[in-house]
């Protein structure tokens, strides 16, 4: 029988793609986000509900109450802000029959925060970009400098400076702020599924064009170098399932060691998961057995380098009057 997947965090294109890609594999998927105007609740084909936001106290009640309903074998989330919350419900949602391949609270944490993140890596030895609080500022000299979330997703309030002052005034404007060194270089992805046993695949992307925090243009590639530090980094942070992580290559000292930098890690499928798809990798399929307690094919999640995908705009449907 097709299995019932539930996808949550269907506006972005993780949960929109995931979807997706799931139906072409045979499964029936049930879409789900907080915004009743998500993209990804017009999907054909498709069973679409509306959730509270992961912070809104009626989160964890509708999401057991609409499992409970729509008996989904499975459940998974593209949204940072849900997996501590469902972290919470593995057991309640394993009651009704949902199966979920959900990090360790630890690890979720440490891809969630991304101060905790820094902090983490630095400390098993990882390069990371220089992070520091809005009042270790002194501690960092004038320059590029960047100023983002402390919790966030996809590029919102992220803003370059070139001044300490300049960024003491961002982190007034920006949510529990924290400020990092300017890295300058290629830019990067690593689609990674790692096994219940901790085997990890990573598959490299470079991010040739990037706008709002989505990767819309992306070139598969290999690099020994920036490969070991991703895989550094997973076993760092402690991330297992379908996750990504992002750095830079570095302009400078071309063929020197050390000129790769890890940014962030997100225990969910990146954006730009296609172009991993599109070069060859199972990408897709290999998370459905690890997520269902099969063995996981890495032999099946190997991948051609210089593959390029482009994403693109199209519309799903249009219609007249109140539809919502």
């Amino acid at each position: 029988m097709p299995k019932r997947i539930l996808v949550t965090g269907v506006s972005g294109a993780p949960g929109f793609d995931l979807a997706r890609s799931l139906q072409r594999l045979g499964c029936n998927v049930l879409v789900a986000d907080a915004d009743p105007h998500a993209a990804g609740l017009l999907l054909p084909e498709t069973t679409a509900h509306v959730l509270p936001p992961a912070a809104d106290a009626a989160y964890r009640a509708a999401v057991l109450r609409l499992c409970a309903k729509a008996q989904p074998d499975a459940a998974l989330s593209t949204v940072e802000q849900e997996l501590p919350r469902l972290v919470a419900l593995r057991r309640p949602l394993a009651d009704l029959g949902v199966t979920t391949w959900l990090p360790a609270r630890e690890a979720v944490a440490a891809c969630g925060d991304k101060a905790r993140f820094a902090a983490v890596l630095t400390e098993h030895g990882v390069p990371t970009p220089r992070t520091v609080s809005p009042d270790e500022l002194d501690r960092v000299p004038d320059g590029l400098l960047v100023v983002k979330p402390r919790y966030g997703q996809g590029a919102k309030g992220v803003h370059v400076c070139r001044t300490q002052e300049q960024a003491r005034l961002l982190c007034n404007l920006v949510p529990s702020p924290i400020v990092q060194e300017h890295v300058r270089g290629r830019e990067f992805t690593a689609d990674c599924l790692v096994d219940r046993a901790g085997r990890a695949s990573v598959i490299l992307r470079y991010r040739l064009l990037v706008k709002g925090g989505l990767a819309v243009v992306s070139r598969t590639f290999t690099n020994p170098e920036a490969e070991a530090c991703v895989r550094a980094a997973l076993t760092a942070t402690g991330v297992t399932g379908a996750c990504c992580v992002q750095g830079f290559i570095r302009d400078e000292e071309r063929g020197s060691p050390g000129r790769v930098v890890i940014t962030e890690a997100n225990a969910r499928v990146g954006g730009g998961f296609l172009a991993s798809v599109a070069a060859g990798a199972d990408y897709v399929g290999q998370y459905l057995r690890g997520l269902f307690r099969q063995d996981v094919d890495h032999d099946r999640l190997t991948y051609k380098p210089d593959v390029t995908l482009t994403k693109y705009v199209e519309t799903l449907t249009t219609s007249e009057g109140t539809t919502r």
